[in-house]
């Protein structure tokens, strides 16, 4: 007959006693029932034996707002803190914010049991503002939410282009790579060597390259990255025939034509009040961005190999204040029927700058490069391969 005292209600001298008297203990022993261990199943004895730990929800999710962003579609990427416990899966919500002028539902959509750490949202309002959350679940429950991030979805629908090297295309200067959306421009030893014969003037060459897409209709946005140690890049758009006929033209903007000190081919004699310039590009130059003075600024419609100019005569009588630090995207909106084209902070859709452009043809994204510099092409999010694909149910809304 088992005999237990109890001196007290947690006393260690009764535990003892008890643990003397019993003829097993399962610490000391496999568990009673050996056959879990063939059937994948967990003994109820080793959840007891595991630490604490384990047994808390995972701590808010961290949102990486260095990969996450809003395209084609919305792409969040997160992190668990590093003393957080393991999730098993997570959860993501998001809604439509208002809109100006009226009211949306505030309902919550979700993603449920997102096995890795991002997720792919589809679906969208065009110029929207979307909020979003995710948490995590182990066996514990569910974790405390993440911080909400808001996303602006593009002005237009997404314009899916590579860059154009079949003509024009100056492969000793400018390199491009196998996806073809991502470019860099080299000066090289032809530019040295012309250079040290040119004892009395800047000897420079500007490189034109277009997208292999050309818009007829539409509204059409599109997103680049510009390396902030370029020297001049110019970003924009053009007449794909007068992109066409610059490329035959000489690119050495020493001689006449294209001395940045004589004026020629500045664009002013093609834009009038009336009629809008065939090309339309904002300069980027070592981290900034320079803004033309207004909408129908002439020295904004210049051909692409007049950036000098337009570079001299805004650092000279401008003030500072029409420079802004260059984002870590450049958004472009193209709007083919009333013929405007607006540039944007990619990652905020914060304008930056909109001026006319002719739209009386087929109109192609360009991009000039004067000296050194690189650029790449945002790629579509839908190309992207997230860690996991996470189960898209039935949406459900949730009342916040």
């Amino acid at each position: 007959m088992l005999a237990v005292t109890f001196s007290s209600p947690c006393g260690g001298r009764s535990e003892r006693q008890l643990n003397d008297n019993m003829h097993t203990r399962p610490q000391d022993h496999s568990p009673p029932y050996p056959e879990w261990g063939g059937l994948g199943l967990i003994s109820p004895y080793s959840i007891f034996s595991r630490p604490m730990r384990n047994m808390c929800t995972p701590l808010a999710p961290v949102i990486d707002t260095q990969r996450t962003m809003a395209y084609d579609q919305l792409f969040l990427c997160w992190r668990l803190p590093v003393d957080s416990a393991p999730a098993w899966h997570f959860t993501v919500e998001f809604r439509r914010t208002e809109i100006r002028g009226g009211k949306v539902p505030r309902l919550w959509h979700r993603l449920e049991e997102v096995t890795g750490t991002s997720a792919v949202i589809d679906r969208l309002e065009i110029d929207s503002v979307y909020v979003l959350r995710v948490k995590g679940f182990n066996k514990a429950g569910f974790g405390e939410y993440s911080e909400e991030i808001y996303l602006h979805t593009p002005p237009a629908p997404v314009l899916n282009f590579f860059l154009d090297g079949r003509w024009g295309f100056h492969r000793d200067r400018l390199i491009l790579n196998k996806d073809q959306r991502a470019v860099r421009s080299v000066p090289g030893i032809p530019l040295l060597q012309a250079a040290e014969r040119a004892l009395t003037s800047c000897h420079l060459t500007s490189d034109l390259l277009i997208g292999d897409v050309a818009v007829t209709q539409g509204r059409h946005y599109w997103a680049c990255s510009v390396d902030p140690g370029s020297y001049l890049v110019k970003v924009g758009v053009g007449l794909e025939s007068r992109l066409q006929e610059w490329f035959h033209m000489p690119q050495d903007v020493t001689s006449p034509r294209y001395d940045p000190d004589s004026g020629h081919d500045s664009g002013a004699e093609d834009a009038t009040m009336d009629t809008p310039p065939p090309f339309s590009f904002l300069t980027v130059g070592m981290g900034k961005v320079l803004l033309p003075q207004g909408s129908n600024s002439a020295s904004n419609a210049t051909s692409p190999s007049a950036g000098l100019q337009h570079t001299r005569d805004h650092t000279t009588h401008s003030s500072p204040s029409l420079t802004v630090p260059l984002p870590p995207r450049l958004g472009v909106c193209l709007d083919f029927e009333k013929g405007r084209v607006s540039f944007y902070d990619a990652v905020s859709l914060r304008p930056l700058w909109e001026g006319p452009v002719d739209c009386s043809a087929p109109v192609c994204p360009a991009f000039c490069f004067i000296g050194g510099g690189a650029l790449q092409v945002q790629e579509l999010v839908a190309n992207r391969i997230p860690d996991q694909q996470p189960r898209r149910v039935t949406i459900q809304s949730r009342v916040n």
